[in-house]
């Protein structure tokens, strides 16, 4: 039995080393630079942010070929250098936008360490903590700097996100604890002895907060391609400089801007742009939602989950309970049975929600003589807590307060009365006299059931049902009675929910668990350790899996899931492993979030067709000039116009526009099987057009009209691309496939415009049979798109 220590009153404590730090103490301490001053961001700053953009591969290698095109061309083939500068400016002010977004909501779901100065208790900002400082701990409280323990009372500390050990380790005074760990039962203070960047995990904490752009499946995939276009490109792009420069006897600045326009389009410069410009709104659409993104492929992740596990309270209920009956049982009389229950709630200065309402319904009298002489805090894996007291005549008793089936034996006849009201999602607690110490629940004699009844959140429903509509398989996972829980998703209209699973009877082997995880909807009596071997069972099947909660059991799960998702209110160990944290607690926000990482993901897998569209068929046309000896048909201008139409606008409103589709994995695979065939496709219309209009035309200005017909075949081909990937079409979708080919008639036809680009149709037979050859590539498009999403699924 623990003799609690933190009883004593703030007079009792005045000269004593629990007043904490005096304001001279602490002024002192300020002025010598002892402050906990790490600087936790939660994104990049703006001269990383402006780095990250500017300084690129394909940035340097365009800007090379930008400034050799100012010395040798005409300055409409060096359009494409103004496009990348304003591709760049563009992508750091949508950052720069995503940063603060996430600063603020930083700062509003930043949690505040209780200090105590002065001898009076008061939450602070971690960075104003100074060496020295008494900090106050409870159950779910992070431990934020380095410290030694100098008050404890059942103080038990979880150390797994440090040293990887699950168990938690029991503190007693003048035990050292170390920032990272959170404290899962008891409570305490600790005197910090390491602040800032001494403290153990101080540099592990800022990385781990820190906003990133890492670890997705859709960039590493980006970079995956970019990688091999790279090698593709110096190759092709060598012979290339060869073919136009030496074995072609032309003008050397027209063969440089020949060369330059073949180079230029292999390179998808507007791909990354375009993925962090998406990314970066999408942080500012959930920002407004008061949904706080700690790393950005949290939003991609949860788009691909198919498996979520919910811990019911704070997630399917709300936080706050009501006592509704105190059935006594045996002879203990109930105006007895409120007193204890009343000295019970006083005897715990942090009460969780199930306490809070005993405390609200029974609030202890202000003449109250009843003394605590021994807590045994609340424990998840325990299932109870405990109490001893010396009461008004004297007399000593001790009290536990839990789950029912935990603390009676399984042929108990008043389980069965337990059972029934279960059965109607209400919550039942057992009160006994304990006989013996108070950790000890053997011989424990039932005194009473304090009934509590669960508030619903009133969007759970929905919330649901969205999920079963979007095939996501939902799994409640909850330390409550396991009938209790299936009544209360019942209620909800939760389908599995009448096949609630005692945990305490799941095989321990994770492959027979993953099986009888995908059997069932709902799971009750969950031991914390047992929430973790849960998620990773699903996760040995393949599963992709998010976990929501917001008590310190659900620490060890949501760190082990693909996607941790923390209610704002929950304990600041929860809100530190989540990778997502929702500031208004409300789980209806989810939803948002899938739907936002569905639109990212499925927005940027077409983009990146079209991108790689044109990288296709520009390296192949590149190859094909070098084979056949011939003149590069395009200048920069034209392909400069060509990548603006049917590719840099309608991308960067495609990549914007909403997208329900379900996250498919193996991105590279999805967007190549596409755009090799199209770039295949629309380079051998293009090089039949060209060949074709080399033998039509002859004498001065030839070669302005072989590439005017190519330009035009092109332009039709990579249109169509752009009508096949705008599917399936809305009115703004047609509008804008419509306003691009609109754009390129209006260059064709004004005259001003057709010398700034050098495109002029001579004559009627090559134009009409551009756009015949374009009818003919468009049906083959049409084939080989229908061809791979039938044998690859869509």
């Amino acid at each position: 039995m623990t003799q609690r220590a933190s009883e004593l009153s703030g007079e009792q404590r005045a000269g004593a080393p629990g007043r904490g730090l005096t304001a001279a103490e602490v002024a002192e301490r300020i002025s010598r630079g002892e402050v906990n001053d790490v600087p936790v961001r939660s994104s990049r700053s703006l001269t990383e942010i402006v780095r990250a953009n500017v300084f690129t591969r394909f940035n340097l290698i365009i800007g090379v070929l930008w400034v050799i095109m100012l010395a040798v061309a005409p300055i409409q083939d060096s359009l494409f250098g103004f496009v990348i500068i304003a591709n760049t400016g563009i992508g750091i002010v949508q950052e720069w936008r995503a940063k603060k977004t996430l600063d603020s909501l930083a700062v509003v779901g930043e949690s505040k360490p209780v200090v105590r100065r002065d001898g009076k208790a008061a939450a602070i900002h971690t960075s104003e903590i100074v060496l020295g400082d008494l900090i106050e701990l409870g159950p779910g409280d992070k431990v934020v700097v380095d410290g030694t323990v100098a008050e404890a009372d059942g103080l038990e500390v979880d150390e797994s996100l440090l040293t990887g050990e699950a168990d938690p380790v029991l503190k007693k005074t003048g035990d050292t604890v170390m920032s990272g760990s959170f404290v899962v039962a008891g409570g305490g203070a600790f005197t910090a002895t390491k602040v800032g960047r001494e403290a153990y995990a101080a540099q592990l904490a800022e990385e781990a907060s820190r906003f990133t752009l890492v670890r997705s499946e859709l960039r590493s995939g980006i970079s995956t391609i970019l990688k091999y276009i790279t090698w593709m490109m110096v190759p092709t792009a060598t012979a290339l400089v060869i073919s136009q420069l030496v074995v072609k006897e032309h003008n050397f600045k027209d063969s440089i801007a020949r060369t330059v326009g073949g180079i230029v389009p292999m390179i998808p410069e507007g791909l990354v742009l375009l993925t962090s410009v998406a990314f970066a709104i999408g942080v500012v659409r959930l920002g407004r939602k008061q949904c706080l993104v700690q790393e950005l492929p949290a939003i991609e992740g949860l788009a691909r989950v198919d498996v979520v596990c919910l811990d019911k309270t704070g997630t399917l209920t709300e936080g706050g309970m009501d006592v509704t009956e105190l059935r006594p049982l045996g002879d203990a009389e109930e105006p007895y049975l409120r007193r204890v229950l009343a000295a019970f709630g006083a005897s715990e200065p942090r009460p969780n929600a199930s306490l809070q309402a005993i405390i609200d319904a029974y609030p202890a009298p202000a003449d109250g003589t009843w003394t605590t002489t021994g807590t045994l805090p609340f424990s998840s894996a325990r299932k109870y807590s405990g109490a001893a007291f010396t009461e008004d005549g004297g007399a000593s008793s001790a009290w536990l307060l839990g789950a029912p089936d935990v603390l009676l034996s399984e042929d108990d006849p008043a389980l069965a009365e337990i059972g029934q009201l279960n059965e109607q999602g209400l919550r039942v607690l057992l009160l006994a006299r304990a006989r013996g110490e108070l950790d000890a629940a053997q011989g424990a004699e039932p005194a009473a059931l304090v009934v509590l009844e669960q508030r619903l959140r009133p969007d759970a429903g929905q919330t649901l049902a969205y999920f079963g509509e979007q095939r996501v398989a939902t799994k409640v996972i909850s330390g409550d009675n396991a009938v209790s829980v299936g009544a209360v998703a019942a209620k909800l209209g939760m389908e599995g929910a009448e096949h609630p699973v005692d945990a305490r009877r799941l095989p321990e082997d994770t492959d027979e668990m993953a099986t009888a995880m995908e059997q069932n909807a709902v799971f009750g009596r969950v031991t914390p350790q047992q929430k973790r071997e849960m998620v990773a069972a699903l996760q040995s099947r393949g599963h992709t899996v998010a976990m929501t909660g917001d008590g310190v059991n659900d620490v060890l799960a949501l760190k082990d899931a693909d996607i941790g998702v923390s209610m704002g209110s929950g304990s600041e160990a929860t809100r530190a492993v989540a990778q997502i944290v929702l500031l208004n607690n409300s789980f209806a926000t989810l939803p948002s979030v899938v739907a936002e990482g569905r639109r990212v993901i499925g927005n940027i897998t077409r983009v990146a067709t079209l991108f790689l569209t044109k990288t296709v068929y520009s390296v192949l046309l590149a190859v094909l000039v070098v084979c056949f000896q011939v003149e590069y048909p395009f200048l920069p201008r034209h392909l400069t116009l060509l990548s603006t139409l049917t590719i840099g606008v309608p991308a960067f409103f495609l990549a914007l526009a909403p997208n329900k589709e379900r996250a498919h994995p193996h991105f590279v695979r999805r967007v190549m099987r596409y755009a090799i065939p199209s770039g295949v496709i629309c380079a051998a219309a293009t090089f039949v057009m060209y060949l074709i209009a080399r033998h039509h035309y002859s004498g001065t200005g030839a070669l302005d009209a072989e590439t005017s017909a190519a330009t035009l075949t092109l332009f039709l081909v990579s249109m169509w691309v752009l009508a096949i990937i705008a599917r399936p079409y809305t009115w703004w979708r047609i509008c804008l496939v419509a306003a691009m080919g609109l754009a390129f008639l209006i260059v064709l036809a004004v005259p001003w415009l057709q010398d700034f680009f050098a495109l002029k149709l001579v004559g009627t037979q090559m134009p009409w049979t551009a756009v015949g050859i374009a009818v003919v590539a468009s049906v083959a498009l049409e084939y080989v798109w229908r061809l791979v999403g039938r044998r690859f699924g869509a």
